[in-house]
């Protein structure tokens, strides 16, 4: 076992003193930190271009990606894996009366010693094997072990089999601008220097699966992420005369009823189970009090997948979409009648039929009844609304599809299905395949020789439960399942854009191996240091050692 324990504190601690809130001045800033660091490294001032501080494009801010390259003594090996982090953080707004202390681990540390917290922080605290702060655990540890490796590497040069590319990127916490920027740093670097990447691995932070669970865990592939989104127009009223009207947040209440915290929607695979779908946003779109009823509501929902497509889950969804109209229709006709007789007004109630769209079919219809004049309105709408950039993709989305609306011939009551944020693919390691193969037998391997100097069980399980940026670096969706989310997609290509070409032609297997800690996201963050700080970076060594020295059959895809 390598010793690794102080030099990752250090460096932990060093980076989580660098506020790096993602959007912020900061989250740039720390790539300098970041690459001066490595640039003192004697190894890359002998090779200043393996060094490489990268600003991202097609990006609102100024921010950078960090990338170093390491090659082997003898210079003649293609093969290559990639270690990889990002250096941004959530926001502070949690840590209340401790906000001013968020990124001083020791004093922070010092200051809970002192105060009332929650019974596991205070055990952990008199364990005395943990560190605190914003970032600590998500993931700066990660960083500051992917940090030393390089370096260790740039030292040992005559240990590797191959090549060792180390990518620090920003942005992972919003819209992943920083990696999938970083695609065309690895296509350079690949023809540049001769590079075909074998193998990812993610250092991201891992918790608890439950309370009590003894359990660190190591993961192979990842899970996917969706943001299915619904479109809901109604028909305005005064609410005086209510039921002359459709209240759309009628329709969202159902679709929520059905939706949230609904083990029918989860997905499963390899005998793992995706968390089911959640509410993220549910409002209509109203901008400020009146007594008109709404005209439109927006809702969508966090959506993870294994085995699904973007496809698959838009089929599922339109499914459940007619139920819900179908439903709040039959509530809304019976409170009418119901209201009726209580009243003594004769019951006329306006029938129509519930009408459910996926934006590419409602797109069809529009541009079938308006030809070119539509398709120039929606290009011209959508360039103009780039000139609102306090508008989240989200919204930016929605705006999208309330503009097509205002196409419509027929303005009774709809649905429009879509898809308003970022696809992350999932990632499935399949033991079929030569070259996932090859990195699950190095993960199994490497866990097997750390597993001795570790009191509690390493386990190895098929999916990062999390988002993560490792979802990048492949794609196992189809053609098919792509396309269903590029079409139904609104700001694709305009307020966002992504080059799955790209991440095509990189096409790695990946896996994480990371930090464990607790409170991710939250006041009380803080990361184990035994395991995360001497451990993990032990396993990340020996994986890279594996996979470079089991050279196996030639990879089938190159990224050169």
């Amino acid at each position: 076992m390598l010793n690794f324990r102080e030099e990752v504190l250090e460096l932990t601690k060093m980076l989580v003193q660098h506020p790096s809130i993602v959007g912020t001045v900061g989250e740039r800033d720390i790539a300098y930190t970041i690459y001066d660091y490595l640039q003192q490294i004697p190894y890359f001032q002998k090779h200043p271009s393996h060094l490489r501080l990268s600003q991202t494009e097609g990006d609102e801010k100024e921010r950078y990606n960090v990338l170093a390259l390491v090659k082997g003594e003898d210079g003649n090996h293609e093969e290559t894996v990639i270690l990889m982090g990002h250096l941004d953080t959530v926001g502070i707004e949690d840590y209340g009366k401790w906000k001013p202390w968020a990124f001083s681990p020791d004093e922070l540390m010092e200051r809970w010693k002192n105060s009332k917290v929650k019974t596991q922080v205070r055990r952990d605290l008199e364990q005395g094997e943990w560190l605190c702060g914003r970032g600590s655990v998500d993931m700066k540890s990660g960083v500051a072990c992917n940090m030393a490796l390089i370096r260790h590497f740039a030292e040992h040069p005559e240990e590797l089999k191959g090549n060792v590319v180390l990518l620090v990127e920003c942005d992972e916490e919003d819209n992943s601008h920083g990696i999938l920027s970083a695609l065309k740093d690895f296509q350079y670097w690949a023809q540049q220097q001769n590079l075909t990447y074998v193998a990812a691995i993610n250092t991201d932070y891992t918790a608890p699966r439950y309370e009590g669970d003894p359990h660190r865990y190591v993961y192979l592939g990842t899970v996917g992420k969706l943001l299915p989104s619904f479109f809901i127009a109604g028909k305005e009223t005064h609410v005086g005369q209510a039921f002359e009207g459709f209240d759309p947040n009628l329709i969202a209440a159902e679709l929520t009823a059905r939706l949230d915290y609904n083990p029918d929607f989860c997905d499963e695979m390899f005998g793992e189970v995706t968390l089911p779908p959640v509410s993220l946003k549910q409002t209509d779109l109203k901008m400020k009090y009146d007594v008109q009823t709404s005209l439109a509501a927006f809702v969508y929902y966090n959506f993870f997948v294994y085995s699904w497509s973007p496809k698959d889950v838009l089929e599922r969804l339109k499914e459940v979409a007619v139920r819900a109209f179908e439903q709040a229709h039959t509530k809304f006709q019976a409170r009418y009648r119901q209201y009726c007789e209580l009243s003594g007004d004769p019951y006329q109630p306006e029938e129509f039929e519930p009408r459910v769209y996926t934006y590419e079919e409602f797109f069809q219809e529009c541009k079938k009844a308006h030809g070119a004049e539509f398709e120039n309105g929606m290009r011209h709408f959508a360039m103009n609304l780039l000139n609102e950039e306090e508008l989240d993709l989200r919204l930016f989305s929605c705006r999208m599809v309330e503009e097509m609306w205002s196409w419509a011939e027929d303005k009774s009551p709809a649905i429009i299905l879509f898809y308003s944020s970022i696809y992350i693919p999932r990632i499935v390691l399949n033991e079929g395949e030569d070259r996932d193969l090859r990195l699950i037998e190095a993960v199994n391997r490497a866990v097997d020789e750390v597993q001795p100097y570790y009191d509690q069980p390493i386990q190895v399980r098929k999916f990062f439960p999390y988002i993560s940026d490792m979802s990048f670096v492949a794609i196992s969706d189809d053609e098919e399942g792509i396309q269903a989310y590029e079409r139904n997609m609104p700001a694709l290509g305009t307020k966002h854009k992504m080059d799955l070409e790209a991440i095509r032609a990189l096409d790695v297997p990946v896996v994480n191996i990371g930090p464990y800690g607790m409170d991710a996201h939250k006041q009380w963050e803080r990361v184990e240091v035994p395991y995360s700080m001497q451990i993990v970076p032990n396993l990340n060594y020996r994986v890279i050692r594996h996979v470079l020295e089991n050279r196996g059959p030639k990879p089938s895809t190159s990224s050169s």
